[in-house]
């Protein structure tokens, strides 16, 4: 284990992370800034605490504002809702990254990984790994663009 690094299980996943690092860098960061309107819908949803109670949960754990995403996109319309993937670049490892590191739940998939997205992240500490989403959520927003 790396100093300053502690040992958690995020959804049955094992991490080390550095909580101080983490917590650091979202305190300098701006809201997720796509304009288009699937991410203003998540946006939306975000602040809204309308994202499953699981994910307002760690998030808060880890002091990371749910609107701070480093990665969101719709992927695509489902009949409840939109399926959205979105990313959160935590500092840490992955401990067995050898192994299949996701899980699925009630509410969606759960997994973590190396987001090659890059510029969702500028400036992050390393070592770092992405916990990403896969959700269906529903639209909230007035309009679709």
């Amino acid at each position: 284990m790396v100093k300053d690094m502690i040992n958690r299980t995020l959804f049955g996943i094992p991490v080390e992370i550095d909580d101080v690092a983490t917590a650091q860098w979202y305190s300098m960061q701006k809201p997720w800034g796509c304009e288009c309107g699937d991410c203003r819908n998540f946006l939306e949803l975000s602040r809204q605490n309308k994202l499953p109670e699981p994910i307002h949960a760690i998030l808060n754990e880890l002091n990371i504002a749910p609107d701070k995403a480093t990665y969101v996109c719709e992927i695509i319309p489902k009949d409840n809702g939109h399926l959205y993937q979105f990313s959160y670049r935590i500092a840490g490892r992955i401990v067995n990254e050898d192994t299949p590191n996701s899980a699925t739940e009630a509410w969606g998939e759960v997994r973590c990984c190396h987001e090659p997205y890059p510029s969702g992240a500028p400036g992050f500490p390393t070592p770092h790994f992405d916990l990403e989403f896969w959700v269906t959520l529903p639209w909230v927003l007035n309009d679709k663009e």
